[in-house]
């Protein structure tokens, strides 16, 4: 339950509506005002600021992406004079160029009072200790982890991302109750714990997680090594100030996203029209008060279902499922369109496996051939591997309809990372 919240508002759906319908009136206007892209952008579309009346009227408006800000280099979606940015982030673009968001005092501010949000879902209080191990600089998630502790009022203990030693140093002397990390480095921690049989020595409670997909079984291997009582999956991305833009609650059953400073759209990434409910689609974001960079039908490429009804939780704000994947992540196999979280889906199913696995790709004579590589559990006998590999196998070719081949390996066989897995290794000839 959410209790006693400072920061996370109660509005009922008209409340929120209206919300959202100022908010997207006064985007587009000060986007159009602002902003030399904006503005011949609309023009093209044949759409002014006064025809959006309604909350109806956005999908009069057109897409932005990624290209969009990489072709608008280095200050992209501009909207306020230069001297009113007080801060860059960026983030890898899929051309090389990074994506350069730009920030107003307000937009820091916001994005203080959303990640403060996120804590209070979680369920700390201000004596709650929590040590952020996520990348500082030109990323968003150390800057949106530090600033969401220090306006929500707990204490951050800012290490970064690495330097193993050191993180354990500061769990085990500074008390650490709460983590902020990737999934990936929750686990390479859990692990590490085990190894060095640290547990006992852990005040550790709960853990905020985010920036990858991951698996079910890839949280419940952290959850167990670190000992925590919750972990929260975060949403976020540079594009909407950072990290901190949803979270789960304790009820488990979605992420909450603040629909109060953004709406949130779910199209077919090839008709781009919107999906069924319930049915998996591409996240499209327009923002409500972001000043330096205000984003209009941003396509996302993160792929999820939103979630209807109210959360046991008591929360208002609406809810999507954790991030399935990414549009642009997916593998085209023989004619088969795959995304890795299918391959981690079937993985799941084996409760001899871990949660660890990649997917190499490789073309050899005019063919393409898939193998996939997936760790046991330490308690699964080795003399079980090629009989578990042949079952893994068909269950890939009857839930994915394609043939790998399946690999086990040992515990611990495949890279760890500080930040995100890479999950695909792509070695087909490209055209």
């Amino acid at each position: 339950m959410i209790r006693s919240a400072r920061f996370i508002p109660d509005m009922s759906a008209d409340e929120l509506a209206a919300v959202q319908q100022d908010g997207l009136k006064w985007t587009v206007h000060h986007a159009y005002q602002g902003s030399p892209f904006y503005r011949r952008r609309l023009d093209e579309a044949g759409v002014h600021p006064g025809d959006i009346k309604h909350l109806s009227d956005l999908t009069r408006l057109p897409f932005t992406t990624a290209y969009d800000l990489q072709a608008e280099y280095p200050l992209p979606l501009l909207s306020v004079p230069e001297e009113q940015v007080v801060r860059i982030h960026g983030s890898s673009g899929t051309t090389g160029k990074r994506k350069i968001l730009s920030y107003t005092q307000k937009d820091i501010s916001d994005w203080a009072d959303m990640f403060a949000r996120c804590y209070e879902m979680a369920g700390l209080t201000t004596l709650d200790r929590v040590q952020i191990c996520v990348g500082y600089g030109l990323w968003t998630a150390g800057a949106g982890f530090q600033l969401g502790c220090e306006r929500f009022g707990a204490m951050a203990l800012p290490v970064g991302p690495g330097m193993l030693d050191i993180q354990l140093q500061m769990l085990t002397d500074l008390g650490t109750t709460c983590l902020g990390s990737t999934a990936s480095m929750a686990l390479l921690l859990g692990e590490e714990v085990e190894k060095q049989n640290l547990r006992s020595k852990l005040k550790l409670k709960r853990s905020i997680f985010g920036a990858e997909a991951h698996t079910r079984k890839m949280r419940q291997r952290f959850e167990e090594a670190l000992g925590l009582e919750h972990s929260f999956d975060i949403s976020g991305m540079t594009e909407i100030y950072g990290p901190g833009a949803g979270i789960e609650c304790e009820a488990h059953q979605g992420i909450h996203y603040w629909g109060d400073m953004y709406i949130l759209e779910l199209i077919d990434p090839d008709t781009l029209l919107p999906v069924a409910p319930g049915e998996l689609g591409e996240m499209v974001i327009t923002s409500l008060k972001k000043e330096a960079s205000p984003l209009i039908r941003y396509r996302t490429r993160d792929m999820t279902r939103l979630i209807p009804g109210v959360c046991p939780c008591g929360c208002s704000m609406p809810r999507h499922e954790r991030i399935q994947g990414r549009s642009d992540d997916m593998i085209i196999f023989r004619g088969v369109n795959i995304y890795p979280g299918q391959v981690a889906a079937v993985l799941e199913k084996h409760p001899q496996m871990l949660s660890e696995y990649q997917i190499s790709l490789s073309r050899s004579e005019g063919l393409d051939h898939m193998v996939v590589r997936a760790e046991r559990r330490a308690e699964t006998p080795e003399t079980e591997a090629d009989a578990l590999a042949k079952a893994i196998g068909v269950d890939i070719k009857h839930q994915i309809l394609v043939t790998a081949k399946v690999e086990i390996l040992a515990p611990g066989s495949l890279p760890r990372s500080f930040a995100k897995t890479k999950r695909v290794l792509d070695e087909r000839e490209k055209d």
